[in-house]
């Protein structure tokens, strides 16, 4: 019996036509710089590596989550808060990979800012009553025994933070600390910076899935990926922006604010749980900090909300 064989190549070429498949990710926003470890993965080929076909998604969490929900992404990058409010309300969805070991927010201001308890009596601008840095100023105030309205007068200024401090409208702002401050100081102002983290050390921005995601090779491969664009940005942050500045383009964000988030990126917990991983003790006090807040209720457990079960603890 004779036996017909394809030629090497034409194997090789259907075994990868078959291997690859497309994984959908939602990030949340528009193209940006703060993106750079997921574009980086698609261009140097990690996702490819893992038998992936990856497709980006901008658009905004609040349009993306239920887009989640329904199938039609797999994953959706994130705040952690996007992840515990939807699964509290029900939703089967976890977070899976932190891109940054702590949340950005920082408060700013033109003037030297002292510890929480400084800010009483003052005016703190906010982009409104919603969000990580809502969440932070509330366990920042809590932890100062200060109350807003009473103590400190939150002002919604949108996202006009930079504008709201420069021009006096407000002694201080919630913000970034890789973007509202870096810009600031690169129009030559001198910024100073109070972290709340010590209120509300919450991880930052960071990989959401369902559930029914979480317990497939799928959700590993696409961690390990990620994983691998966040060492990679780490290590070689000119080379990272240069691979993908073509993706957010001129407009998307400069150097300075992707070296500014770097620090964000990696952090103690890192060294021996991996880039991407979650610190348990910051979840811990983050989510108490919730439950105290009221949006949780009492007993509500860190570990109901995120996992570190896909990480690969050598990607460090």
């Amino acid at each position: 019996m004779k036996r017909f064989l394809l030629p090497a190549l034409s194997l090789l070429a259907l075994g990868s036509a078959q291997a690859q498949r497309t994984v959908t990710i939602g990030l949340g926003y528009i193209p940006n710089v703060q993106f750079t470890p997921f574009y980086v993965a698609d261009k140097l080929g990690y996702f490819r590596a893992e038998g992936l076909n990856v497709k980006f998604q901008h658009g905004y969490v609040t349009e993306l989550m239920p887009l989640l929900l329904q199938g039609k992404l797999d994953f959706v990058v994130g705040d952690p808060e996007d992840a515990v409010f939807a699964r509290n309300q029900g939703a089967p969805v976890r977070y899976v990979m932190a891109m940054y070991q702590k949340s950005p927010v920082t408060i700013f201001s033109l003037s030297p800012l002292g510890g929480a308890a400084a800010l009483k009596g003052k005016t703190l601008g906010i982009p409104g009553p919603f969000g990580s840095s809502y969440h932070a100023v509330q366990a920042l105030l809590s932890s100062a025994g200060l109350q807003a309205g009473r103590d400190v007068q939150l002002v919604n200024v949108g996202f006009t933070q930079q504008d709201a401090v420069r021009t006096g409208r407000v002694a201080a702002a919630t913000g970034y600390v890789n973007n509202d401050v870096v810009l600031l100081r690169a129009a030559g102002k001198k910024v100073y910076t109070l972290d709340p983290a010590s209120a509300y050390p919450m991880v930052g921005v960071g990989l959401i899935a369902q559930d029914k995601t979480v317990s497939t090779a799928l959700a590993r491969q696409v961690v390990r990926a990620s994983q691998r664009g966040l060492r990679y940005t780490v290590g070689n942050p000119a080379q990272a922006f240069k691979v993908a500045q073509p993706v957010f383009g001129a407009s998307g964000g400069s150097l300075a604010i992707l070296r500014a988030s770097l620090p964000l990126m990696k952090g103690p917990y890192t060294a021996k749980g991996g880039l991407g991983a979650s610190d348990p003790a910051a979840w811990q006090k983050a989510v108490a900090a919730l439950v105290q807040q009221g949006k949780l209720p009492a007993g509500a457990r860190a570990t109901d909300y995120y996992t570190n079960s896909l990480i690969d603890r050598k990607l460090r």
